[in-house]
């Protein structure tokens, strides 16, 4: 059974990813729902970070995972008026919302199953 935290944190990040999705809707930025979906596991790519063992994996997925660095580029963007950073920000945080609703958490060193959610994969 989930904790009450656990259940807020998840219901955080549906709520991120669909004020993400509006947003993505609200035209201000030149590109199609075909990049969002082509962009949206991108930030996954932080998982080869595990190929250099778990605490590098960790550190690696957490960056690539963290509202602050996905907000930073959407906000230059809406300061700068470019739409790539725009559009970018938001799938990113569409993203990380995602992932943290379905359960993926931030990363814990001890390995990538163990998240500030709880932990993941198969349970023996």
């Amino acid at each position: 059974m989930k904790n009450a935290a656990t259940i807020w944190l998840r219901t955080e990040g549906a709520v991120a990813l669909g004020a993400a999705l509006v947003l993505y809707g609200r035209g201000l930025h030149p590109y199609s729902w075909g990049w969002f979906a082509a962009l949206f596991l991108v930030p996954d790519i932080s998982m080869l970070g595990y190929l250099a063992g778990p605490r590098v994996g960790a550190i690696a997925y957490n960056l690539a995972h963290t509202y602050t660095l996905a907000l930073g580029l959407l906000g230059l963007g809406l300061l700068l008026g470019q739409g790539v950073s725009i559009a970018g920000g938001i799938i990113w945080c569409a993203h990380i919302g995602f992932d943290r609703a379905m359960g993926y958490g931030l990363k814990l060193p001890e390995g990538f199953g163990h998240t500030h959610l709880g932990p993941i994969g198969r349970r023996r």
